[in-house]
């Protein structure tokens, strides 16, 4: 059997978040105590204690995510990984849980990454839309032959993707989407147009900190979002973090390749189980799902 451990992206963040598991174990506790300390703030009393407002702004939501994923992985005595994948945000998971990046310095890329990304949402507004329905061939076609930016931002499963970029772009897609059969083309509650063209500004920044990481080669092969390959070599991991930040999601490719190169068994760790969901589809069931978002 080949264990493939997942890690969620934004969007699964919940009130009260890893709030048991800081109650109940020691080294998560110091994890997330440290955390504060890194992040010159407590975190830890807007992941327990915060509404699901609180949690919604980007510079709050990714870090705890990871947070909650990463602390869970480390604790977890289970975790012994035979290959790794995070959806969007999930990839640094990923990378942390797996040893390739050291747990404060993955945190602190984290927060850049959502605050510069917070910035771009601030400047130019943009949006995000699920399209449920079509194949992935024709969201593309669709999208290329709208007026203004949007593109395929999150290859999610077969017949569900979605699109990022500009509001009216986003609207003049989903129309055409529905026209062409859609079951559904539906606008999304989110801060910004992620994954696009139009987050291209926070990668300024975002460099800076990835060059000025130590990435290692991680304890089993991680298959990142741009490429869904299985990658290794730390050069390549720190081209495609920088990358993914205005590229596609390809979580549809990344699980089937996982699959083709053993695995058949599937673990999300972290809070929710959309990506449990989602491998399901993907797989057609043919393979082991589980999750764990505490111990």
């Amino acid at each position: 059997m080949k264990k493939a451990y997942v890690f969620p992206g934004q969007g699964s963040q919940f009130p009260g978040m890893a709030k048991q598991l800081y109650e109940s174990n020691h080294q998560a506790k110091e994890m997330l105590e440290r955390a504060n300390e890194v992040l010159g703030f407590r975190i830890t009393d807007i992941m327990f204690d915060g509404t699901d407002e609180d949690l919604r702004a980007t510079r709050v939501t990714q870090p705890a995510i990871f947070l909650h994923s990463v602390v869970l992985a480390s604790c977890y005595d289970g975790f012994k990984p035979d290959m790794v994948a995070g959806h969007s945000l999930g990839e640094f998971s990923a990378l942390a849980a797996s040893g390739a990046v050291a747990f404060e310095d993955a945190l602190r890329l984290v927060y850049i990454r959502a605050t510069e990304m917070q910035k771009c949402c601030e400047k130019v507004p943009g949006g995000m839309a699920a399209i449920i329905g079509l194949p992935n061939e024709k969201v593309e076609e669709l999208c290329a032959s709208v007026e203004g930016i949007v593109i395929p931002a999150n290859y999610n499963c077969d017949g569900q993707i979605v699109i990022s970029g500009e509001k009216e772009a986003i609207a003049a897609a989903c129309a055409l989407a529905k026209e062409a059969g859609a079951k559904r083309a539906l606008p999304l509650s989110v801060g910004g147009a992620f994954h696009s063209p139009l987050m291209e500004p926070a990668r300024v920044e975002l460099g800076k900190a990835i060059e000025a990481t130590d990435v290692k080669s991680p304890v089993c092969p991680i298959y990142q979002n741009v490429s869904a390959k299985a990658e290794t070599d730390p050069v390549v991991i720190k081209e495609n973090l920088l990358r993914q930040l205005t590229s596609p999601v390809k979580w549809t490719q990344s699980v089937h390749n996982m699959i083709a190169d053993g695995a058949d068994y599937f673990m999300e760790i972290g809070p929710g189980a959309v990506l449990q969901g989602l491998v399901k589809r993907i797989s057609g069931g043919s393979v082991t799902i589980e999750g764990i978002t505490t111990i």
